[in-house]
């Protein structure tokens, strides 16, 4: 049950909080690393609603500047889309060119990428389309030969070196101006959008940074990918253009409906997924996500994704990253395989987090920790001296994931698409450019070990990866983890199919001669596996994996991989990676997914304790200037309740400790015969004043006169479900009408830490 503080206003009716006084500047702000308080916030944009509404049936000119109130948002969000799209195709098409500087130069415009140099050569043959005499390997510009000895190593030298210098570049920039440029950030969005304040992360430098750091960072052969980190820079642009409307600016409850709507943008923007990317915004980061941002996030994911397909950073009409084009339906009894690459996935997914968690916490509690730049270059260089050898390692992620969905054509020139002569006793006829399943030939087994110490690398390299002091995202080293996976299990399959078409699961659907396994189906379920094993990623998940592939008819094999995938990862670990994350850093962030199952009560978990102080209260009426600057000073606490008298200790409202010291301070300067021995008055009917004493404070406008209130016999399950769904910073508790004490957001995590034997001191912020 919910008291509220039975304080009437002078007309009789209740009022749910006074409208802050607008002429003091700071009241009703926040301090970094606090938690917002959401009822207030939206309290007060329904009073600014209420006022305009008002005012427009006055005059045609309130009337205009409700209708441009009301369309604001609508401007944001297409500003929104317009900048996030814009900037990732800059991304795309800067990270794909720097991605390919590290192999060789464009002589015909040293701007153009390998793909981009040799679309314009009029020399290149299908089957060697990504040979021409235009682009030039180093070893080819230093030697003159592309082949022997001396080329490989001089290619190889020159590899390590770009990498090295585009993460020295990266760490250097991060370091240097904008320390909150560093990971993925999707962790520390979720959290802001729960409504902890966190200055300076959606801020312009970070915003700087982030984009150049993450095109060096992706460039440099690093195993992480730029999707995570898009999230981020779409973040910061809305948290930038938030500032041009007053609405946004001056309500943080606002700001983060936006910010809901911008994460959504990103993945839309990263992959080309709108559709997925509202439902990545909902069901992963938003923490408050009403129908109207809903319908927000939609449009502003469209002109983002529309934006970035003006551009056209693939160079080939399309917005999706891996379009697919598989000719053969997949049969029931491939869910079999599909399952077990779901149970590949969770156990992926647990042994991910965990590993990557006890490496991060380490990094953070020793001698390691002091030197991100020396752990960048030592990740950096392991990555590319063991990578450049293997084919499958060198390319980048998503071309690596590119390569693997693909169904191998009559035209393919891929090592994965070299198979023999078919057997002239198996009966079959190809026919158009569908190819019936055939043995595997000398390239396609190279090509499986390479796969196969390309997985082992991946898995191993991805841990000590993200978390390191560059942009790094997750999304694109998960699925290759998976899509290698896969691919492997789905040539094992075809082989299995061709030899032996007898075996009776075999039989009803594989006619000897026809096409019916296709190895790109098994990568791409694998790489939607492991990714959801990772971040626990549901409904979302399977509508970017269609929207990036454009396999739709695809959906049921990626639904069991995706559900088996969450299961057996929930299994071993409750936490995602982005929760796991949050918990290491101690943000004060209440998880929805995580259930609460201790039958504790509100009077177990509310400050004083037994052996704690008495619970620091003001009083209505009697206190002094002085005796209100003394109980601050004494004091740290946030936030103060206001009651009657100390000995009812009746409440009549919760004041903030930083609106408390910033209109006192106000009213020392302004107010005339202001000092020390001044009464500070909360009530609406004060006692009369002495005549010849100084004049009294009046506070009453600061005042939130509803505080929520529960019992102290009320079950924590409720507390802290009341703390979710409201967003509340603190619930005083009474008994009787008698204020007993305070829980805040604070001692609900230490409680909850406790509860599972984990350290309640890593709440680190209030």
């Amino acid at each position: 049950m919910i008291h509220h503080g039975e304080v009437g206003t002078s007309n009789g009716h209740m009022k749910l909080l006074d409208l802050l006084d607008e002429a003091v500047p700071g009241v009703g702000t926040y301090e970094d690393f606090n938690t917002i308080d959401w009822v207030r916030e939206k309290s007060k944009d329904r009073d600014r609603h209420r006022e305009i509404t008002s005012k427009s049936k006055l005059s045609t000119w309130a009337l205009l500047q409700s209708v441009s109130d009301a369309f604001s948002g609508w401007l944001l969000m297409l500003l929104v889309g317009l900048s996030s799209g814009a900037l990732a195709g800059l991304i795309d098409i800067t990270a794909h060119w720097m991605t390919d500087l590290k192999e060789g130069v464009c002589l015909s415009g040293f701007w153009f990428n390998h793909e981009h140099c040799c679309w314009t050569s009029n020399e290149t043959t299908f089957q060697e389309r990504d040979r021409c005499p235009e682009w030039k390997s180093w070893a080819e510009l230093m030697v003159g030969t592309p082949e022997g000895a001396s080329a490989y190593i001089i290619n190889y030298l020159l590899y390590v070196c770009w990498a090295l210098l585009f993460s020295l570049l990266a760490v250097f920039l991060v370091r240097a101006f904008a320390p909150y440029a560093c990971g993925s950030g999707i962790p520390e969005i979720k959290t802001i959008l729960s409504g902890f304040i966190i200055r300076g992360y959606l801020g312009k430098w970070t915003l700087l940074i982030k984009t150049i750091t993450l095109v060096l960072a992706v460039s440099s052969g690093l195993s992480l990918g730029k999707e995570g980190p898009m999230v981020h820079v779409s973040c910061c642009c809305a948290n930038i253009l938030c500032h041009l409307f007053t609405k946004y600016r001056k309500n943080e409850a606002k700001r983060r409906e936006v910010l809901s709507a911008a994460a959504a943008v990103g993945v839309s923007v990263a992959f080309g997924a709108p559709i997925g990317g509202v439902l990545f915004s909902l069901e992963e980061v938003s923490y408050y996500f009403p129908l109207k941002t809903l319908w927000r996030s939609f449009f502003a994911a469209l002109v983002g994704a529309f934006t970035l397909r003006s551009i056209n950073p693939f160079g080939n009409s399309r917005l999706v990253l891996f379009y697919v084009e598989f000719h053969a339906p997949w049969h029931l009894l491939e869910l079999v395989p599909f399952v077990m690459l779901g149970i590949f996935g969770g156990l992926w997914g647990a042994l991910f987090i965990r590993t990557n968690i006890a490496w991060c916490r380490r990094r953070k509690t020793t001698r390691l920790g002091r030197f991100p730049v020396v752990e960048v270059l030592l990740v950096t260089l392991a990555t590319a001296v063991l990578a450049f050898p293997n084919e499958y390692t060198r390319m980048s992620g998503s071309e690596l994931i590119s390569e693997l969905f693909n169904d191998c054509s009559l035209l393919d020139s891929s090592k994965l698409c070299d198979y023999a002569e078919r057997d002239p006793a198996i009966n079959g006829s190809e026919s158009g450019n569908e190819l019936p399943d055939r043995p595997a030939g000398s390239g396609l087994y190279t090509a499986l070990w390479q796969l196969v110490l390309a997985l082992i690398f991946k898995v191993v390299i991805t841990i000590f990866t993200f978390g390191i002091k560059v942009p790094s995202g997750l999304f694109i080293p998960s699925m290759a983890v998976g899509a290698i996976a896969g691919r492997l299990l789905g040539v094992g399959m075809e082989q299995l199919a061709y030899y032996h078409p007898e075996w009776s699961m075999l039989k009803g659907w594989c006619t000897p001669g026809a096409d019916c396994i296709t190895p790109g189906l098994y990568a791409m379920v694998g790489a939607t596996a492991c990714l959801g094993g990772v971040t626990r990623m549901t409904v979302s998940l399977v509508v970017i994996m269609f929207e990036l592939t454009g396999g739709l008819e695809y959906i049921v094999p990626l639904m069991a991989a995706t559900m088996t995938s969450k299961w057996v990862a929930d299994a071993l670990g409750r936490e995602g990676i982005y929760e796991a994350h949050i918990r290491l850093n101690g943000y004060p962030f209440l998880e929805a997914k995580e259930e609460y199952a201790h039958q504790t009560l509100a009077m177990d978990v509310m400050r004083p304790r037994r052996s704690d102080p008495a619970l620091a209260v003001l009083t209505q009426d009697d206190m002094t200037v002085g005796q209100v600057e003394e109980l601050v000073a004494a004091t740290e606490y946030s936030g103060y309740p206001v009651v009657v008298s100390h000995d009812s200790l009746r409440l009549v409202g919760f004041v903030l400790r930083r609106d408390l010291l910033i209109f006192i301070e106000n009213a020392r300067k302004h107010q005339e015969g202001v000092v020390s021995a001044s009464l500070v008055l909360f009530g609406d009917h004060p006692p009369p004043q002495p005549a010849n004493g100084p004049p009294p404070v009046k506070l009453r406008s600061i005042l939130d006169l509803c505080p929520f209130t529960v019992t102290d016999h009320t079950p924590m399950e409720i507390v802290v479900d009341i703390f979710r769904k409201m967003g509340l910073r603190q619930s005083l508790v009474t008994h009787n009408g008698r204020l007993l004490g305070i829980i805040t957001k604070k001692d609900i995590l230490k409680h909850m830490a406790q509860m599972a034997n984990r350290d309640p001191d890593s709440i680190l912020f209030n």
